[in-house]
């Protein structure tokens, strides 16, 4: 970040680099991370050095709308993707490595936050959750590497928050299944991998009539039509598509066999649910950061900010909630890695960090001045891409309506 501040503005024994940020940030004020596993801290280290590698770059590339898809087989190199999901295919971090690699990714950029999710997630999660041994030898190592780009498609136009009444269904037609209906917001929809669509089944002589199942489908399938979304102010350095789905013939064997109901989708939504409570953390590590640097450099009136009484009181009042989400991302993490996490306890904690790093990047916005609405200082870029992951893995209402339901035992859903 740039400074205008000169020696003739400063206060008579003062200097710049008295006030240099560098030795003095500390956003994690309660040592909350300070005894993370050597190996989940290796996966943290090789995040932080790719953030840093590709700054410039994801910058431009969300200023232009421009999908750098290298960068995602790059993770995939450095071995990011695996999501603390247990697979022998796949190289193991506890739930803790996964969420600071999330945690880091979304820090430097949002739009690669969300590559993270989707690519791993989502997609690599739910090929070795649910694929066939089959599927699996075939699709899960490249897709852990990148190699093959993955998306995961449930939500539709008319169905985002009540996902669970979707209209895409799969039929049989002798040794096919036929699949027909449209997608929404599907991050790599139209990127030219493999993509997961979740459809309902419609054949009466099936036992699964009704049920909601899960299919990998090859983009290059005739009657696959993904269509890239434009006029996006948020997460403009991914590629998400709206899909078509026409008549679209798989072989009976795409099904993935452990796929019966739409609980097992929402298996897959929960864990990811708690990634957004990291990747919100991301976000507002980078918003606090960028203040706190700001505060300690610019001179206004003759002072750096950092001398102000208000500055330092809207810092306090970041750290304060900073920290607040840091003790819900590894309360989040000890829950899953003893087996005891509950959906509605990665709702709150989705609830709690979202709301919280809102807050946190629009007081780091105001902090900034004019300056704020920058690109290259980083906070606005941030705070529009926050909104997104506010919304997606369920909004705040949806999240509250399952807290709602789960204190008082009724639902209000509808």
């Amino acid at each position: 970040m740039s400074t205008d501040a000169h020696r003739d503005d400063l206060l008579p024994g003062e200097s710049v680099a008295a006030y240099d940020v560098t030795g003095r940030r500390d956003t994690d004020y309660y040592g909350i991370f300070a005894d993370v596993p050597a190996a989940d801290r290796a996966a943290w280290d090789r995040a932080r050095a790719f953030v840093d590698e590709v700054d410039t770059r994801m910058q431009h590339a969300w200023d232009t709308a421009t999908y750098p898809v290298d960068l995602v087989r790059r993770m995939g190199e450095l071995d990011l993707y695996v999501d603390g999901v247990d697979h022998p295919e796949l190289t193991r971090i506890s739930p803790l490595g996964a969420g600071l690699v999330n945690m880091e990714i979304s820090r430097g950029d949002g739009s690669l936050g969300t590559i993270l999710a989707v690519q791993g997630g989502l997609s690599v999660r739910t090929l070795a959750l649910y694929g066939s041994p089959a599927q699996q030898k075939r699709w899960l190592r490249p897709l852990a590497t990148g190699e093959v780009l993955g998306s995961f498609a449930l939500t539709e136009p008319d169905h985002g928050s009540d996902s669970v009444s979707l209209e895409t269904v799969a039929r049989r037609e002798g040794d096919e299944w036929v699949l027909r209906g449209t997608k929404k917001w599907i991050g790599n929809g139209a990127s030219g991998g493999i993509t997961f669509v979740w459809a309902r089944v419609d054949d009466d002589g099936d036992e699964l009539h009704g049920a909601v199942r899960c299919f990998l489908v090859e983009q290059d399938r005739p009657g696959y039509t993904g269509t890239v979304i434009t006029g996006k102010a948020s997460l403009r350095g991914i590629h998400q598509a709206h899909i078509a789905l026409r008549d679209v013939r798989l072989p009976l064997d795409a099904v993935l066999e452990g796929t019966r109901s739409f609980r097992d989708a929402s298996t897959v939504l929960y864990a990811t649910r708690s990634g957004v409570a990291w990747s919100a953390l991301g976000h507002a590590t980078a918003c606090y950061e960028a203040a706190l640097q700001y505060a300690m450099q610019r001179v206004q009136f003759g002072r750096p900010l950092a001398r102000s009484q208000m500055v330092q009181e809207r810092l306090a009042q970041m750290l304060d909630e900073l920290t607040a989400m840091q003790l819900y991302c590894r309360r989040l993490a000890e829950l899953e890695t003893s087996g005891g996490l509950r959906p509605t306890q990665a709702s709150l904690a989705k609830y709690h960090n979202t709301r919280a790093a809102r807050r946190i990047a629009q007081t780091a916005r105001d902090l900034l001045g004019g300056n704020g609405i920058l690109l290259e200082n980083g906070v606005m870029q941030h705070m529009a891409d926050i909104e997104a992951i506010h919304t997606y893995e369920g909004t705040e209402s949806v999240q509250a309506l399952l807290l709602g339901r789960d204190i008082t035992g009724v639902g209000a859903f509808t």
